[in-house]
């Protein structure tokens, strides 16, 4: 690893109240003594205790400094990268910021690259490369149940089980492999019976974990939702509802929306990516009936669909959409709302709830998006259409796509091992697959990978972390 002193800021761009620069590397004491006034009499930073904080005044070209600022002194190996490590806190002013990180510069100390900070805490051991990609997972949580799933696995709650695992799978492999140092003698130290209830509980455990990917992709991406109906029936005032600002334009026009709008909504802590269609309508406009082709598309992808419905031009030609929209939402949750119910009377509303298809399952709301009526129903429904399973702090749940293919793999090749059991396959051969699985289970954690993964996962970090 280089051993340059890296300096970056660490928080959010802009102006704001405060400012913190993180200094990290061998020469992050030397560098930042450089650029602060004269010790106190207690001494520079090398004379400062660890985990201590002090306040120090940069030095700069304006007549007494540039500004006073409090400075953190973490040591080797006690801090988060493992190195030497110094956090200046400034007033956060953008002058005063800019200042600072050229002087540091000048000094010596060199701007970080996305996710170098946490990028070192991996390669100095303070932590695993799945413990690594969760703290930019608790950067981007936005819901309480994303905080918590990436604050499981920064905490090691992936690793552990993924280290229980490997485990199991070196004492499995150890024992074929010994057998085969003795294969002349024809001597079996492995219990073919014993490995085969292994291998079948190791194949339990990742099953599990490749199957709460879906879960945990809907909790940290927001749980699909697809609004769709023909136009005028306000899709797109709803989504502004929702979103609570106008994010969709709003006209009288048919086929105002042409493309997909989406955005995320935290609704008592889940997330929901709304995904505003264009409206369903037999078109001539080239774009436009592009447009309704992605809404069909969009409903496929989806995990919740919205079928808005005017109350007001409810007719005919609704039966004939409805199999369009119905033949689409196999396995999927559909909610049929029924909306501008301020135009109309509760006997009508009545004949809307005793005769419109009632045959079809779906959850029926009645609301007004215009005026915000009855859409607290609505969020309640869609809470209820989630249905997210409870978990505890404790639950390993997979939401990152590199370890879902990874397990995938590892799957396969415990798979593999258990048929070769069955059928009494040579252990060279189950021996190469407990290996690949192993090696799979690896990948996870940072045990094995090569600079290009790990290139590619820091590079989206944000700098300063």
């Amino acid at each position: 690893m280089e051993k340059s002193t890296i300096c970056a800021i660490s928080t959010p761009a802009g102006q704001g109240g405060i400012a913190i620069i993180r200094v990290s590397g061998n020469e992050a004491f030397d560098i930042c003594n450089r650029i602060l006034a004269p010790p106190t009499p207690q001494g520079g930073l090398l004379e400062q205790p660890a985990n201590t904080v002090r306040l120090r005044t940069v030095v700069a070209p304006p007549p007494g400094g540039l500004d006073d600022v409090l400075v953190s002194v973490f040591r080797s190996p006690h801090s988060f990268t493992g190195e030497d490590t110094v956090e200046i806190t400034c007033h956060g002013s953008l002058y005063i910021q800019q200042e600072i990180l050229k002087l540091l510069l000048e000094n010596g100390c060199r701007l970080a690259s996305p996710g170098e900070f946490t990028q070192r805490a991996f390669l100095n051991g303070k932590m695993d490369l799945s413990q690594a990609e969760a703290v930019a997972d608790l950067i981007a949580s936005s819901s309480a149940a994303s905080h918590r799933l990436a604050m499981n696995q920064m905490r090691g709650g992936f690793s552990k089980e993924l280290q229980q695992l490997r485990s199991q799978l070196l004492d499995f492999v150890s024992l074929i492999e010994l057998e085969l140092d003795f294969g002349e003698e024809d001597l079996e130290f492995a219990d073919r019976t014993q490995l085969l209830e292994l291998s079948g509980n190791i194949k339990t455990i990742i099953g599990r974990l490749v199957k709460s990917y879906s879960l945990g992709n809907a909790i940290k991406n927001g749980i699909p939702v697809a609004i769709v109906g023909e136009t005028n029936v306000g899709k797109s005032t709803l989504l502004n509802h929702l979103l609570n600002e106008e994010k969709a334009i709003v006209s009288e026009i048919h086929g105002t929306t042409r493309d997909t709008i989406e955005d995320v909504v935290n609704i008592n802590g889940i997330s929901f990516r709304f995904i505003d269609t264009a409206g369903i309508r037999n078109t001539t406009d080239e774009i436009e009936t592009l447009g309704i082709e992605r809404t069909f598309q969009k409903i496929e992808q989806a995990s919740i669909v919205l079928w808005m419905i005017d109350t007001t031009q409810f007719c005919e030609k609704i039966e004939e959409l409805a199999d369009k929209i119905i033949s689409k939402t196999e396995n999927k949750q559909l909610i049929i709302v029924f909306n501008k119910i301020d135009k109309i009377s509760p006997e009508e509303q009545t004949v809307l709830e005793e005769e419109f298809l009632p045959h079809i399952p779906a959850k029926r709301i009645y609301l007004s998006a215009k005026y915000k009526k009855n859409t607290d129903i609505l969020e309640q429904a869609l809470l209820e259409a989630a249905n997210l399973p409870d978990f505890s702090e404790n639950d390993v749940i997979v939401t990152n796509m590199r370890h879902y293919e990874a397990l995938s793999n590892a799957l396969e090749a415990i798979e593999r091992v258990g048929k070769g059991l069955q059928e009494g396959i040579s252990g060279d051969f189950i021996s190469q697959d407990i290996r690949e699985c192993m090696h799979y289970l690896g990948e996870i954690t940072g045990d094995i990978s090569t600079d290009e993964v790990l290139g590619n996962i820091f590079s989206k970090f944000c700098i300063g972390k």
